[in-house]
């Protein structure tokens, strides 16, 4: 069977229609490593530590989806995407909060919705350059809470004015019973998958804008997010219901050598309890089908010492500085096939203790 047969057979099944549908795209890919993973995460609410070693084969966000557009003339189109998640390594296929969105797109811009990429990663994911899912994670990410991918979400685009676009999310995550907003446990979530707790609001729960530049190997943004649900008063909460968080993100890309520098700043993070920042540098150079990257992050809380209640039990959370270290290797064997070898790094001296990860996988795209 021909491959754009064969798209809009698989896209017709998941679509949940036998009409054909102009423009549509198969596309996949299957990644999975071997990795050895010294983790030392302790639990900031217990006098133990999590502290262990291990072999894992590792699933990294291997996917499968359709996507494409209708004209519908005039200058407008019909725009869709059906991404599912695909665990090759214990199940759980065709599930995971990955971009499933409609929308609308001509002159205007674009107008989408359902589950999509937020406009913070768009900007501050410019750093997002290894390979193994551990790398861009909730210790070198402050945006790994809320700023990934937001179910829904509805999404408004520019259109791009020599260079300039801009981006603006609104998240309205509905209500569920219990609606009683007094304490943390009354929160709840409409379905597994959502990240964002319902009943943090009536109205609109998160919003997010971006803007950003490209001009040849340069590039530029700022982003801004906010949730907009009550603070609860005694209870602590990582990251907080009613905070903000804002990033910039510069990027420099010219023949074999690329580079980014990003800088984050708030409190919707579940790293620390509390704002914080987190500065991160990457570097990456191409030589043949030889690829190495590097990369390192800083991350510092504006509060060291924080007063909890856990079970009736008043303790203190010692928060300390975070710096990531990552270094890569990949060797591109065709432009849809490739393997690598990565290291992770951390080193703190507060409850996140030291941990280090060896990354070893391959991975194809169709």
């Amino acid at each position: 069977m021909k491959k754009s047969t064969l798209a809009l057979a698989v896209a017709a099944a998941l679509i949940g229609s036998t009409a054909a549908y102009a423009d549509t795209t198969l596309y996949g890919s299957a990644r999975v490593s071997v990795d050895y993973v010294d983790d030392g995460t302790a639990n900031p609410f217990s006098s133990g530590s999590n502290s262990d070693s291990y072999w894992d084969v590792y699933n990294n966000a291997s996917r499968l989806g359709v996507r494409g557009e209708e004209d519908l003339g005039g200058g407008l189109s019909a725009i869709y995407q059906y991404e599912f998640g695909v665990d090759m390594t214990e199940g759980g296929n065709l599930e995971s909060n990955r971009p499933k969105f409609v929308g609308l797109k001509g002159g205007f811009g674009s107008v989408t919705a359902g589950t999509q990429w937020t406009p913070y990663y768009n900007v501050i994911g410019i750093g997002d350059i290894f390979n193994s899912s551990r790398s861009f994670a909730t210790d070198s990410y402050l945006g790994y809470a809320y700023g990934r991918r937001m179910d829904n979400s509805l999404i408004y685009t520019t259109p791009n004015f020599s260079g300039f676009s801009a981006q603006a999310m609104l998240v309205m995550n509905g209500s569920c019973a219990p609606q009683d907003p007094n304490t943390p446990s009354q929160l709840c979530k409409m379905y597994s998958t959502n990240l964002l707790p319902s009943n943090l609001s009536d109205g609109v729960d998160m919003w997010n804008l971006s803007a950003s530049y490209k001009n040849g190997p340069f590039f530029a943004g700022a982003t801004y997010m906010a949730l907009e649900g009550p603070s609860f008063g005694d209870f602590v909460t990582a990251p907080t219901y009613d905070g903000e968080q804002w990033g910039l993100a510069f990027g420099y890309n010219q023949g074999p050598f690329s580079a980014s520098l990003s800088y984050e700043d708030g409190d919707v993070n579940n790293l620390y309890i509390g704002k914080s920042q987190n500065i991160y540098l990457t570097g990456q150079y191409t030589f043949g089908n030889n690829v190495v990257r590097a990369a390192y992050g800083f991350v510092s809380p504006d509060d060291n010492n924080i007063a909890v209640v856990s079970n009736g039990v008043v303790g203190v959370i010692q928060q300390e500085d975070i710096n990531n270290y990552l270094l890569g290797y990949q060797y591109n064997f065709s432009k849809r096939t490739r393997v690598w070898v990565e290291y992770l790094g951390r080193t703190s001296d507060g409850y996140y203790e030291d941990k280090n990860v060896v990354s070893i996988g391959t991975r194809h795209d169709f």
